[in-house]
């Protein structure tokens, strides 16, 4: 998944990182309305973590032009205010899910997971393809029964091929899945594209390219 996390508090934000950034996804951190404004602006996002008091506005702010544009990204609010009404508030703002703190780690993962399942209607945590299976609550991906050893970004690779699985997953979206906001050289994608067909080489599924849109996940007759 890549996420984006709108924190002014760094100890936070970097525990967030730390909780949901190893099981292959991709965490951009903002403590600013300006800078995270900015960045939902530009790019997509699988899923919003938002705290409600920042230096420059209240993130209910962002949650409302988030959702008077259209925008049906998955928002989960953090805040120190545990208030009735402000729950309300935030939910009746557009938030998915609401958090008080301080708060368990654990629980925020779980919740997260929650999101993101009924966000791409989904029953449980894992991602399947014919053989191919990978479990967003331990990060685990299985090729017919065996576990694959995947590297971080490979795993978000994997799973980006996954969530549009017999469909094209366009390859911008997989630069951004996997890069965030970082430099990439011209070649990067295609790097971790051909790491993953050997992995699944003889498997009975396979990364088709189609060029100019990007990749697709599907079926291997050989």
């Amino acid at each position: 998944m890549r996420l984006l996390i709108v924190e002014d508090d760094p100890l936070i934000a970097v525990s967030l990182t730390q909780s949901l950034a190893p099981l292959g996804n991709t965490v951009e951190v903002f403590h600013r309305l300006s800078e995270a404004r900015t960045a939902l602006a530009h790019s997509q996002f699988d899923l919003v973590v938002l705290d409600l008091g920042l230096p420059d506005g209240s993130g209910l702010a962002l949650l409302t032009e988030i959702r008077n544009r259209g925008n049906a990204t998955p928002v989960l609010i953090l805040t120190a205010r545990d208030g009735v009404a402000e729950r309300v508030q935030g939910l009746d703002a557009g938030a998915d899910d609401y958090l008080t703190k301080p708060f368990s780690l654990p629980e925020l993962q779980a919740r997260v997971r929650a999101l993101m399942r009924r966000s791409q209607q989904r029953t449980d945590n894992r991602l399947r393809f014919g053989p191919l299976c990978f479990d967003q609550k331990s990060g685990d991906v299985t090729l017919h029964g065996e576990r694959l050893d995947l590297p971080r970004r490979e795993l978000g690779l994997m799973e980006g091929l996954l969530l549009h699985a017999e469909r094209i997953a366009p390859r911008e979206q997989l630069i951004d899945r996997l890069f965030g906001f970082g430099e990439v050289g011209p070649n990067a994608l295609e790097v971790y594209i051909s790491r993953l067909r050997k992995r699944l080489s003889g498997s009975g599924v396979r990364i088709r390219t189609l060029r100019g849109l990007g990749y697709r996940l599907e079926d291997d007759p050989e």
